[in-house]
Protein backbone atom coordinates (compact mmCIF):
# COMPACT_ATOMS: atom_id res chain seq x y z
CA UNK A 1 0.00 0.00 0.00
CA UNK A 2 1.80 3.12 -1.51
CA UNK A 3 -0.21 5.76 -0.31
CA UNK A 4 -1.28 8.27 -3.56
CA UNK A 5 -1.18 11.62 -4.03
CA UNK A 6 -4.74 11.27 -3.39
CA UNK A 7 -4.67 10.27 0.38
CA UNK A 8 -7.96 10.65 1.69
CA UNK A 9 -9.62 9.10 -1.17
CA UNK A 10 -7.02 5.94 -0.49
CA UNK A 11 -7.99 6.27 3.44
CA UNK A 12 -11.28 6.48 2.71
CA UNK A 13 -11.74 2.94 0.80
CA UNK A 14 -9.03 1.30 3.29
CA UNK A 15 -11.46 1.91 5.64
CA UNK A 16 -14.36 0.66 3.82
CA UNK A 17 -12.15 -2.74 3.45
CA UNK A 18 -11.11 -2.62 6.86
CA UNK A 19 -14.50 -2.74 8.27
CA UNK A 20 -15.67 -5.11 5.62
CA UNK A 21 -12.85 -7.73 6.20
CA UNK A 22 -12.55 -7.69 10.10
CA UNK A 23 -14.52 -7.73 13.14
CA UNK A 24 -13.14 -5.25 15.74
CA UNK A 25 -11.45 -5.09 18.19
CA UNK A 26 -8.79 -6.70 15.65
CA UNK A 27 -4.96 -8.03 14.76
CA UNK A 28 -3.63 -5.69 12.38
CA UNK A 29 -0.38 -6.47 10.34
CA UNK A 30 1.47 -3.29 9.02
CA UNK A 31 3.98 -3.59 6.70
CA UNK A 32 6.92 -0.51 6.12
CA UNK A 33 9.90 -0.60 4.06
CA UNK A 34 12.59 1.73 4.83
CA UNK A 35 16.15 2.89 4.06
CA UNK A 36 18.29 0.88 6.37
CA UNK A 37 19.01 3.46 8.74
CA UNK A 38 19.00 2.50 12.28
CA UNK A 39 17.00 6.08 13.76
CA UNK A 40 14.72 6.11 11.07
CA UNK A 41 14.02 2.09 12.04
CA UNK A 42 13.85 3.42 16.02
CA UNK A 43 11.04 6.29 15.26
CA UNK A 44 9.05 3.93 13.66
CA UNK A 45 8.90 1.42 16.15
CA UNK A 46 8.64 4.50 18.92
CA UNK A 47 5.25 5.06 16.75
CA UNK A 48 4.26 1.39 18.25
CA UNK A 49 5.96 1.32 21.50
CA UNK A 50 3.53 0.42 24.45
CA UNK A 51 1.16 -1.18 22.39
CA UNK A 52 1.86 -4.51 22.58
CA UNK A 53 3.48 -4.75 19.17
CA UNK A 54 5.72 -7.79 18.06
CA UNK A 55 8.02 -6.29 15.32
CA UNK A 56 10.11 -8.07 13.07
CA UNK A 57 12.65 -6.22 10.93
CA UNK A 58 14.11 -7.57 8.16
CA UNK A 59 17.34 -6.58 5.70
CA UNK A 60 16.92 -6.65 1.88
CA UNK A 61 19.67 -8.73 0.05
CA UNK A 62 21.94 -5.84 -0.19
CA UNK A 63 20.71 -3.74 3.12
CA UNK A 64 19.99 -0.64 1.12
CA UNK A 65 16.08 -0.98 2.80
CA UNK A 66 15.04 -2.86 5.94
CA UNK A 67 11.33 -4.01 6.44
CA UNK A 68 9.64 -3.41 9.31
CA UNK A 69 6.54 -5.82 10.36
CA UNK A 70 4.48 -4.51 12.82
CA UNK A 71 1.38 -6.86 14.60
CA UNK A 72 -0.50 -5.64 17.00
CA UNK A 73 -4.44 -5.05 18.36
CA UNK A 74 -6.21 -2.15 16.74
CA UNK A 75 -9.78 -1.18 18.61
CA UNK A 76 -10.87 -0.13 14.82
CA UNK A 77 -10.11 0.39 11.03
CA UNK A 78 -9.99 5.11 12.22
CA UNK A 79 -7.03 3.74 14.78
CA UNK A 80 -5.28 1.41 11.89
CA UNK A 81 -4.77 4.42 9.59
CA UNK A 82 -4.68 7.43 12.34
CA UNK A 83 -1.01 4.67 13.06
CA UNK A 84 -0.33 4.76 9.32
CA UNK A 85 -0.88 8.85 8.88
CA UNK A 86 1.43 9.43 11.72
CA UNK A 87 3.89 7.02 10.40
CA UNK A 88 3.64 9.21 6.64
CA UNK A 89 3.82 12.21 8.98
CA UNK A 90 7.31 11.45 11.15
CA UNK A 91 9.14 8.83 8.93
CA UNK A 92 10.79 10.82 5.77
CA UNK A 93 10.77 8.36 2.86
CA UNK A 94 8.69 5.23 4.37
CA UNK A 95 7.19 3.20 2.31
CA UNK A 96 3.92 1.50 3.66
CA UNK A 97 2.52 -1.73 2.16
Amino acid sequence: MSTPSNSEEFYKKLREQLFETASWPSEYLYKFIVKTDTDKIADLEAIFDNMGAVINTTASKNGKYTSVSINLCMSDPDAVIAKYKEVAEKIEGVISL
